[in-house]
């Protein structure tokens, strides 16, 4: 009885862990499907290639103007920035509570790092304002701190507890047996860590940065308080700039419904879906291709 009775739920908990994928893909489809619908709206209005390539942002001007370019090169700007500060403070950071801190630091790094992924945006945001964009704004002697360089900083804080929390498990993760093989020759700690254990994780780390780089590309408040919000060309990164999810925010609540500036939105949101799906896919592919050369 007993045993028909665990068979029974082995059969029902397969379903119902069967149902929970095919709910989560079928609301990723409706998300998709919803957005592609009103994008079609919109393209009725405007070219695509207009849209994609026009250099000026200006929906409520009296000849309005949707060119998205400006947002694109801002978006990819401050996700650059963003991740050319996190990933060697992730990287280096999991590296040494993996493999050189004590358990008592690393029992009081973990959690303190995790606990930054806590912190609302709105409050990264706010000290953003208070407190980095001051120090900019003295050291490259600009009126205000608000640039592109101000949001890739705070998105770096953002993506750091990501990162270094995947990256230190796949770290955590290497075999011992190749630690014991390198020391095994005469390799010291460092170049064991260098030669032999970072590239063994690097399928994990890969994925710990594909996530800081989604996280990068989606924060929407913390970019919104610090870049200054100029829709325009940007040439560094001492620039104000807009950013797509930044645009989102701020136009849809004031926006006429069911108007091209409307569309333009979830044009908008399409475009920035399809981007941080290609990032995911290219860091799946570079995953695969690792893990099958670990294999061979």
């Amino acid at each position: 009885m007993k045993y028909k009775v665990r068979i029974s739920l082995d059969i029902a908990f397969k379903y119902i862990f069967k149902a929970t994928g095919l709910l989560v893909l079928c609301l990723l489809g409706g998300i998709l499907a919803l957005l592609i619908y009103n994008s079609f709206s919109f393209f009725m209005d405007v070219k695509p290639l207009d849209f994609i390539t026009g250099m000026e942002w200006n929906p409520t001007a009296k000849n309005p103007a949707y060119g998205m370019l400006p947002l694109i090169l801002s978006t990819t700007i401050v996700t650059f920035g963003a991740m050319l500060i996190a990933i060697p403070l992730g990287i280096g950071t999991a590296a040494f509570i993996s493999e050189y801190a004590g358990t008592r630091l690393k029992n009081i790094l973990k959690p303190a790092i995790e606990m930054l992924a806590a912190v609302p945006s709105v409050v990264i945001g706010f000290l953003g304002i208070v407190v980095v964009s001051p120090g900019l704004a003295d050291m490259a002697g600009l009126p205000n701190g608000l640039n592109a360089l101000n949001g890739a900083i705070l998105l770096a804080v953002m993506a750091l507890p990501t990162i270094i929390t995947i990256a230190e498990d796949a770290i955590h993760a290497v075999p011992k047996t190749y630690k014991e093989a390198s020391y095994g020759v005469g390799a010291t700690k460092w170049q064991t860590l260098r030669k032999v254990i970072i590239p063994a994780a690097a399928p994990g780390i890969i994925s710990a940065i594909m996530l800081g780089v989604g996280r990068a590309i989606g924060e929407t408040m913390t970019v919104l308080m610090a870049t200054g919000n100029a829709a325009l060309i940007p040439t560094g990164f001492f620039d104000s700039v807009k950013t797509m999810t930044a645009t989102i925010a701020i136009e849809m609540g004031e926006v006429p419904y069911q108007t091209t500036h409307y569309y333009g939105l979830y044009a908008l949101a399409t475009v920035l879906f399809f981007m941080t799906l290609i990032a995911n896919l290219v860091g799946e592919y570079f995953i695969n291709r690792l893990r099958k050369y670990h294999a061979a």
